[in-house]
């Protein structure tokens, strides 16, 4: 650590910055700066090592104000009772910003919805269309999450309880043609979201027919009662 100036040195080292700068500024602002800094002492400055230099943390939302899907597989379920029955596992995954169209892809996520793992898989390998890949894809990626992390002991006792397909950003961009004439291009962007649970799949409800809708129908009929009547 070096030793403190005398006072002798110190006025010296003072006459020099005012002389060079009384030279610069002129005598009326250098009095102006003395006194100014006489009057207000300097602020004390904290040192670098207090300043908050994280990055700060975003808010888990998408875009359009969503919650994300996967944050959902952080939460914890509170404890059971001794001979309650076990709750089937959950996992959620998502696919975020894939250049395809929603409409397109709304088909096939409805096509796969309530199926087995299996049943889902084989379906979509039949099918010959890109957003078959990424479902296909997806559903893997789940399968194996669900063996890793969320300790399913069976890998093909799962199903397909949500599938959505959202609408992600959409851009424009130009396209020239000849003559000085142009168009747009509309690039358009989804998102695929699945939740897969552990177990079998429910029994699927038969359509109603012609006959059952005539006889739902026709029970309606025979209950209208007169509002305000005896």
């Amino acid at each position: 650590m070096a030793a403190p100036l005398s006072k002798g040195l110190q006025r010296l080292v003072l006459s020099t910055n005012v002389a060079g700068a009384t030279r610069l500024w002129g005598i009326a602002a250098v009095t102006n700066r003395i006194a100014a800094a006489s009057c207000f002492p300097a602020v004390h400055q904290p040192p670098a090592c207090c300043l908050h230099t994280t990055t700060v943390v975003q808010d888990e939302r998408d875009a359009d104000g969503k919650r994300f899907w996967d944050s959902k597989n952080r939460k914890v379920l509170p404890p059971q009772a001794p001979g309650e029955p076990r709750n089937p596992a959950s996992i959620w995954v998502s696919r975020r910003n894939f250049k395809y169209s929603h409409y397109k892809l709304w088909y096939l996520a409805t096509m796969v919805r309530g199926m087995s793992i299996d049943e889902a898989l084989v379906q979509l390998q039949a099918i010959s269309k890109k957003g078959a890949r990424l479902i296909e894809e997806v559903l893997l990626e789940a399968q194996e999450k669900a063996i890793k992390e969320c300790n399913v002991e069976y890998k093909s006792n799962l199903w397909v309880a949500e599938s959505l397909a959202l609408k992600g950003r959409h851009t424009q961009q130009i396209r020239y043609h000849g003559r000085g004439h142009f168009g747009i291009m509309h690039c358009g962007y989804c998102h695929y979201l699945v939740r897969l649970k552990e177990g079998p799949p429910p029994p699927k409800k038969r359509d109603p027919t012609g006959y059952d809708k005539a006889r739902n129908y026709m029970e309606s009929l025979r209950k209208r009662t007169i509002q305000m009547g005896l």
